[in-house]
This record gives C-alpha cells, structure tokens and sequence, in this order.
C-alpha cells in the first residue's frame, strides 16, 4: 500500500509565497516521474510542474518563473515552491507519483491541499 501526503496549501495574499510539500510512503522500491497538478473550481485538473528520476523538470507555462519543483530523493518527497502567487493560482493542488511496487509501476495521487491567494 502506497500514502501520500501533501501539505502546505492556505490563504496569502496576491503576491506572495507558499511551499506545498508531499511525502510518498509504504511499500515502494523506487519512485519515477514525481509532480504537482491542480483543479481550480470549474476547470478540469492540470499539470502545474513535473520532475523525473534525472531531476529534469517541466512546468506549465502559466507558473514558469513563478514556481519551482525539486524533490529529495532520500525522503521521497517533492516541493513546490510558489512565489509571485496570482488570484488565478487558487485551486486545490494534488501531488502525483509514478512508484514501482511489487506489482510494477502505478500512478498514485495525494488527497489535495487547496491555495486561495486573494486579491
């Protein structure tokens, strides 16, 4: 069985900064392609930044310059760093993570940490 857990999600101001974090535990030998999604109210759900096993990155072009992704391997852990927040950033953001378990690679998803940046 797999957990994840993200974190940091609140309210800030236009503006400002916050860092979501999420913790991928349980029964995994090795973690592939680590990233951040969102859905705002109404929209369906988007990719905001991925990073692979080589730390490459990708970003959506909305957050680029805006927003990093790194990962620390050792906790299997992966950041998002948001600055510059924008009222359009308001959404709830999921964390997602290709692992490979005894039953080979799945795709599993946290349960979401919602931003509200206001205006």
């Amino acid at each position: 069985q797999v957990q994840v857990v993200e974190s940091g999600g609140g309210l800030v101001q236009a503006g400002g900064s916050l860092r979501l974090s999420c913790v991928v535990s349980g029964r995994i030998f090795s973690i592939n392609t680590m990233g951040w999604y969102r859905q705002a109210p109404g929209k369906q759900r988007e990719l905001v930044a991925t990073t692979s096993s080589t730390d490459s990155t990708n970003y959506a072009d909305s957050v680029k310059g805006r927003f990093t992704i790194s990962r620390d391997n050792a906790k299997n852990t992966v950041y998002l760093q948001m600055n510059t927040l924008k009222p359009e950033d308001t959404a709830v953001y999921y964390c997602n993570s290709r692992v490979l378990t005894g039953l080979g690679y799945t795709e599993v998803w946290g349960q979401g940490t919602l931003v509200t940046v206001s205006s």
